[in-house]
């Protein structure tokens, strides 16, 4: 993706992959982190969608960080894996799960312009873990961008209003990842290698529990301390990852 400036707020999508429960209670784990650290940078985090599982997990969760976050968290894009014994496990054997975070700058409202003849808007009721009804009134919203084909989606809240806008939000910041990765498509060499789609797909981080280590493959370097990083203590990891791939 091409470089923002550091005055970008930043969308991020946390999605359960591999490892079934287990992977989405690492994506609550994973979203327990950045809002820590978004707190201790004095940000301010609001979910946009989500899908909770029973038991504490996300199969799937949007939230905005809002200030100056982009620039500092976009190097956190990619597959984080978890090597763990989950809770679930009673003879002790160590689960490798994985989940997939997405880091988008979110558009300055001048550079995106939506128009309202290009959208298909749903409603319907919004559902809890297991799928069930929590809401009698159609206050969830799905929008669909007829141009791109792109479908968004918010039920956070507890009124329409509040979660389309939402849903716009998100839906901004994918145009926006779209249009880049296009131009992206007509660069050729390093430099669209740098910044192209696989950077979503590639594996950038082990959190191994047991041994107490985190470790980025992206630039070989481990951090001990799991537990104190996992409750938002990431400036370490943050400003290593800049000063190694660029701010």
């Amino acid at each position: 993706m091409e470089e923002k400036s550091s005055s970008y707020s930043a969308i991020i999508e946390i999605r359960a992959g591999a490892g079934g429960d287990e992977a989405a209670l690492f994506a609550a784990d994973l979203y327990k982190m950045y809002s820590k650290y978004a707190e201790s940078q004095g940000w301010q985090t609001k979910p946009l969608d989500s899908h909770a599982i029973g038991i504490g997990g996300f199969k799937e969760i949007i939230f905005e960080i809002k200030g100056d976050s982009y620039d500092k968290i976009k190097h956190e894009g990619g597959v984080h894996r978890v090597q763990r014994i989950p809770e679930t496990e009673k003879s002790g054997r160590v689960h490798t799960s994985t989940v997939s975070v997405a880091v988008l700058p979110k558009p300055k409202k001048q550079e995106i312009k939506i128009r309202t003849d290009e959208l298909k808007i749903d409603y319907f009721k919004s559902s809890g873990p297991g799928g069930q009804n929590v809401n009698k009134r159609e206050t969830a919203v799905r929008i669909t961008h007829l141009p791109t084909g792109i479908v968004v989606a918010s039920q956070t809240e507890r009124n329409q209003l509040q979660n389309k806008e939402n849903a716009m939000a998100i839906l901004s910041a994918k145009i926006l990842e779209k249009k880049e990765q296009e131009s992206i498509e007509k660069l050729g060499g390093k430099r669209k290698e740098q910044i192209g789609k696989a950077m979503r797909a590639e594996k950038i981080r082990t959190y191994n529990f047991p041994q107490d280590r985190i470790t980025d493959h992206r630039i070989k370097k481990s951090w001990h301390g799991i537990e104190e990083i996992m409750s938002g203590k990431l400036d370490k990891i943050i400003s290593t990852l800049s000063k190694q791939l660029g701010s």
